[in-house]
């Protein structure tokens, strides 16, 4: 089951938590969503707090929804679907913090989190064009290439993991 919140309200102190425990269970498995102002893995629920009430504080309907996955009532997955704010870029979407826990890897949670992205994306917000950024190393641009994704370009290197572990940044867009 797929579900949207578009107000900060929505994100309950429950929420916030579910989201905190799966980012680090993510993160801790080798996700590539790491947020900025984190450590790099291992990393604690605590030090993600600041980054999911950062994110839960600024939705709002038309900038910016949490999109999340259950399965049995759990919290199996979530991501974060933005409106770009210039002027020149208003139609575009950014899809960010895409996310499955690890226990549901594997039963089409990411699919069904992407497929209500571009609904929501397109009905909801009016978009026209979703983008996101995928670290290269992971499979991740085949995993978005079966959902309709494009490549649309790469920074070589532009990601270091570890010293003498650069990874590409692969650019991807989705028409609507």
């Amino acid at each position: 089951m797929t579900a949207q919140i578009s107000h900060a309200e929505g994100a309950t102190a429950a929420v916030r938590r579910e989201l905190t425990a799966c980012w680090a269970a993510v993160i801790n498995a080798g996700g590539a969503v790491v947020p900025m102002d984190c450590p790099l893995p291992p990393v604690t629920e605590v030090a993600l707090r600041p980054a999911v009430e950062r994110i839960t504080r600024d939705l709002s309907p038309d900038r910016s929804r949490l999109l999340l996955a259950r399965v049995d009532g759990a919290l199996a997955g979530w991501m974060l679907l933005r409106r770009e704010q210039h002027p020149l870029v208003a139609h575009c979407g950014m899809v960010n913090h895409v996310q499955t826990h690890v226990r549901f890897r594997g039963m089409g949670v990411g699919t069904a989190l992407l497929r209500h992205a571009r609904g929501v994306a397109r009905d909801d917000m009016g978009l026209e064009r979703l983008q996101l950024a995928v670290r290269s190393g992971l499979g991740l641009e085949g995993f978005y290439r079966k959902a309709g994704w494009t490549e649309v370009g790469r920074w070589p290197g532009a990601l270091r993991v570890a010293p003498g572990d650069d990874r590409d940044e692969i650019l991807m867009s989705l028409a609507l």
